[in-house]
């Protein structure tokens, strides 16, 4: 989930600790050198190693999963301990979830204090990836796996997405009728006079979830996307000293939620927002829409809306009437490379193939020939979007965007609110180009 998700900045504690090797704004963290335990290569090569159903007796040992999803503790992951250990009795696996999950994380793999298996993001640069992480080649999963370039390095995988998502409108289909909507808008006009029509009818058009920030990273990195009808946008930053321009994808983009805001279309007071009420408020209909990835369908399912009672479209980002769509990897599971690597890669393994927590999360599958169960999916492709597929980070914006430190998060929160979101763009290009200097050289 994103994140979701979905999407990444470094604290400069971080930056001191991680000397060179933090995040960006999303999902960052790094591992300090090698502490010495058993190396890769003299714990990986064998079928059962390599997550095989055959051999399961010959892995052993305990893996702990450092996980995000703290609403699956004491429910799913009960489960899954149940049916990992009955096919692995000489595992033990724990399950860690925490709130924090960024930060912490980060935390963790900067004092080398991280378990067999993380959730890896976008802030590492790819070419560090063989000083923390296990390559995961040899896992032999049951047919092909999307977005597996994404972490590589020099040929080698690190990282197995957790499962695909896109970025639309999730929306109320009652909250639709009660406003008088017969059908989805088309274009970005449509869009602003439907949202009129909702607070019309007393209801707040568009969650935005803007006091918890990192809701907004469809706006940093997925409008963005589909203004341009690219997905690299955040590594050609690297090209520019002045990457935030209000007539490129940012601006164009952070305006759009700038325009929501003036109009009356977000929350009355989107500094007291709260991500937890939010999906109780869509799923009753007070709220008629999010802009979120396909993965929050099932939680506002779960805060009490009926399936049926709950559609999925693409954004229109503007009045073309050609509509697009990101497809982003959720996630990554990395291996610790000197933890229990042969059972955390028959984990891994297993998320992937047996757990069902792609159903669960609203992910797309991520084995290719595998359909996902969510009816809302077949909806969105009902309306034929081009679908824009995520590409590997640019290992010189990663190191760009952890130098100057920026907090794209904030920076959307600073442009929405001042009354000068020029002076907002200004401000963080002066950041970008001085961090930009003291990288490339």
């Amino acid at each position: 989930m994103k994140k979701s998700l979905s999407l990444l900045l470094v604290s400069a504690m971080a930056l001191t600790m991680l000397a060179g090797c933090g995040n960006d704004d999303k999902k960052e963290e790094t591992k300090p050198a090698d502490t010495g335990k058993e190396s890769t290569e003299a714990a990986t090569g064998t079928d059962a190693e390599a997550g095989s159903t055959d051999g399961a007796g010959d892995i052993s040992g305990k893996v702990v999963f450092l996980t995000n999803r703290t609403d699956m503790v004491g429910k799913q992951y009960d489960d899954y301990k149940k049916r990992f250990e009955e096919k692995y009795p000489n595992v033990k696996i724990e399950f860690e979830a925490v709130l924090d999950y960024e930060k912490t994380e980060k935390i963790r793999i900067a004092t080398g204090d991280y378990p067999d298996v993380v959730l890896i993001g976008p802030g590492i640069p790819n070419s560090d990836f063989p000083k923390y992480f296990a390559p995961l080649d040899d896992i032999q999963f049951s047919g092909d796996i999307s977005f597996k370039d994404l972490k590589a390095y020099e040929g080698k995988m690190y990282g197995v997405s957790s499962g695909g998502s896109t970025v639309g409108v999730v929306y109320n289909k009652k909250a639709f009728e009660k406003a008088g909507i017969t059908e989805v808008p088309k274009t970005l006009d449509e869009f602003y006079a439907d949202a009129q029509k909702l607070k019309d009818a007393g209801i707040t058009p568009l969650a935005s979830n803007f006091r918890d920030k990192w809701p907004l990273d469809a706006w940093i990195y997925d409008v963005p996307t589909m203004i341009g009808g690219v997905s690299d946008h955040q590594n050609k930053r690297a090209d520019t000293d002045t990457p935030y321009t209000m007539d490129g994808v940012y601006g164009q983009s952070w305006s759009i939620l700038r325009t929501l805001n003036e109009k009356g279309f977000l929350e009355k007071d989107i500094n007291s927002t709260n991500w937890e009420n939010s999906k109780k408020d869509v799923a009753q209909g007070k709220f008629g829409m999010y802009l979120l990835g396909n993965w929050v369908i099932n939680q506002v399912i779960e805060n009490g809306a009926a399936s049926e009672d709950i559609g999925f479209f693409p954004f229109p980002t503007d009045n073309s009437g050609t509509l697009k769509a990101p497809l982003n990897p959720d996630w990554f599971y990395g291996v610790n490379k000197d933890g229990n690597v042969a059972a955390a890669k028959a984990f891994v393994k297993w998320m992937i193939e047996e757990s069902g927590f792609d159903d669960f999360a609203g992910l797309i599958p991520t084995l290719k020939d595998k359909q996902s169960s969510l009816a809302q999916l077949a909806e969105f492709n009902g309306y034929n979007p081009q679908y824009i597929e995520a590409g590997p980070p640019n290992d010189v914006a990663t190191s760009i965007q952890n130098a100057a430190q920026i907090d794209q998060g904030k920076v959307v929160q600073e442009f929405v609110l001042a009354p000068d979101p020029q002076s907002i763009l200004d401000k963080y290009n002066k950041l970008w180009e001085k961090a930009k200097k003291s990288v490339v050289k």
